[in-house]
């Protein structure tokens, strides 16, 4: 009987767990000790990377009202800026996630890195708002890069046992990011001098240090082993064949093969970035003005910034957690019950008043929404092509954040559609809502932004399990690392699930990779997956197992 969930409620035997768990111990300070110095220096330079981007990023949103007076204009035009690199993101996850996958981990990232340094210098020094937009939009483009290649970077050099708790870890870097750049920005230093270029500035010299970070480490071990193996069997590799064409003839390849993993990837992205933008993006305003709208505009301000800020400890927290719990009890399943657990506090998230109902509120579904994310890192690395990691995750992430990146508008409109009433604004005797004289005029209603984004991360929790169920596969205890380069002959073919349990090992009840038509170190590859249709799933439970 088929199982149209691909194995995610089945109940595993013990020989499925140990070998879908990696050898990882319960103990999470023993997973974190299976790392050696150079594996735990790796995963900071990815890590860093990434929480530095986050820092960049923020440093706009952060600065809006600052930036709208320096270049006279409204808050929604900065704001623009923000869709702008949103949308260029995808164009970056494709020239960096390329390059990375045909010539190495170190030097694309390092590169990266300075780029997004440099722009982040010259934002601050933008004169004008003509100029200011188009630094922003290069910078998308720095800035989509950078997490496919961090990702990979900071995974592939760890511990297979380890790698749910490092995700989890990994992923909030870009909370803690926000936090450290929140943290400066609320200080009195940012308040006395209102010098909205502070930011930038740091900006730029915290990516330059995690650029000579990753500067100061060695290339990742998968590229080493490549070229060793290229050095000691020139033979097999000098057939007049330039590794560039061999790369896009096996991207080409794996376009074919793992088509519909792409399709998978692309819509697990698009709903996952509607998860994070519906949350977060009106949550400060929905609290300065409309829940807390009844305080002076300042202490509101203020309030809606301490919510936000107790939201990304929660999502932190809740990162770590389903990062750890992911590598016992399956990466899709994790992210279902968190999904779950978040629609189920939509109330408790929307319905409060008062400022400790709403922290509370942010805390709890973040803790939720990017518990589900803290999944995403390690997941992504193990679902796709094996050969095209950095490539294949970086771009799924940034087309599916193009798509989610006009959620802000959409809650935007619908509040204006569906108002509520102006506490400053009480009813009169005969019914009528009448507002006090005051500087600027005082609206008798509100955008309710609460029901709005209510209602759309309600869909996007129903959208986002539908798909993970019913679409879902897992390799939990990939051992990717193993895997060929792009620029291998047959790369493009190399099933992730042929890497469960160890090159050549299988995992329990599944012949190994090499008996099934999959990858086995010292195969040759050329011909490897000719067995499968492309797009083809195997709905045996043992390779959905958990």
């Amino acid at each position: 009987m088929i199982d149209p969930t691909r194995g995610l409620f089945k109940v595993p035997t013990k020989e499925e767990r140990i070998a879908a768990r990696a050898g990882a111990p319960l103990n999470p300070f023993k997973l974190l000790g299976m790392m050696n110095t150079m594996q735990t220096l790796m995963f900071f330079s990815g890590y860093i990377a990434w929480t530095m981007d986050a820092w960049d990023f923020f440093s706009v949103s952060l600065n809006v009202s600052r930036l709208a007076t320096a270049f006279d204009k409204e808050p929604t035009q900065i704001t623009t800026s923000i869709t702008l690199t949103l949308l260029f993101r995808s164009l970056g996850a494709l020239i960096f996630g390329a390059i990375s996958d045909r010539y190495g981990r170190k030097w694309p990232l390092v590169g990266n890195l300075l780029i997004i340094a440099v722009l982040s210098l010259g934002t601050g020094f933008c004169n004008s708002f003509g100029a200011f937009l188009a630094v922003r939009s290069l910078f998308g483009i720095g800035m989509g890069g950078i997490w496919g290649l961090s990702a990979a970077t900071a995974l592939e050099n760890a511990p297979a046992a380890a790698r749910g708790l490092l995700s989890g870890i990994l992923q909030q870097g870009y909370a803690f990011g926000y936090l450290l750049a929140a943290s400066v920005n609320l200080s009195p230093w940012m308040e006395r001098t209102q010098n909205w270029r502070i930011l930038f500035y740091l900006g730029a010299g915290l990516s330059l240090f995690a650029a000579l970070v990753r500067a100061a480490l060695p290339e990742s071990d998968v590229f080493k082993r490549a070229k060793l193996e290229r050095e000691q069997n020139p033979e097999e590799y000098n057939d007049g064949e330039s590794k560039t064409k061999r790369f896009l003839i096996e991207f080409k390849n794996m376009l074919k093969t793992h088509w519909f993993i792409s399709i998978y990837g692309i819509l697990l992205m698009t709903g996952f970035n509607f998860l994070s933008h519906s949350s977060q993006d009106l949550y400060p305003t929905m609290i300065q003005n409309v829940k807390l709208a009844f305080l002076p505009k300042a202490a509101a301000s203020f309030k809606a910034s301490q919510a936000t800020i107790v939201g990304n400890c929660g999502a932190i927290a809740g990162g770590l957690i389903a990062g750890y719990i992911s590598q016992y009890l399956g990466r899709r399943l994790t992210i279902v019950v968190f999904v779950f657990v978040c629609g189920c506090l939509i109330p408790a998230w929307i319905l409060p008043n008062t400022f400790s109902g709403l922290a509370a509120g942010a805390f709890w579904i973040q803790f939720c929404v990017q518990g589900a994310w803290g999944v995403i890192p390690i997941y992504l690395q193990e679902i796709s092509p094996a050969a095209f990691r950095a490539l294949w995750a970086g771009l799924a992430y940034q087309l599916g954040n193009m798509v989610s990146s006009a959620s802000a508008q959409i809650e935007t409109r619908g509040g204006d559609n569906i108002r509520i009433r102006n506490p400053k604004c009480p009813i009169g005797a005969n019914g009528v809502i009448t507002c006090p004289a005051a500087t600027p005029p005082l609206s008798p209603t509100l955008p309710d932004y609460a029901t709005v984004s209510g209602i759309l991360l309600g869909v996007v929790c129903a959208y986002l399990l539908i798909v993970v169920t019913f679409m879902g596969n897992e390799n939990r205890g990939s051992h990717f690392e193993q895997g060929p380069v792009a620029t291998a002959r047959g790369a493009g073919k190399v099933h992730q699930e042929d890497l469960v349990g160890g090159p050549g090992v299988g995992i329990v009840g599944v012949p190994a990779a090499s008996e099934r038509g999959g990858y086995s170190k010292g195969d040759d590859i050329e011909h490897v997956g000719d067995a499968r249709q492309p797009g083809a799933h195997d709905d045996s439970s043992e390779k959905y197992s958990h």
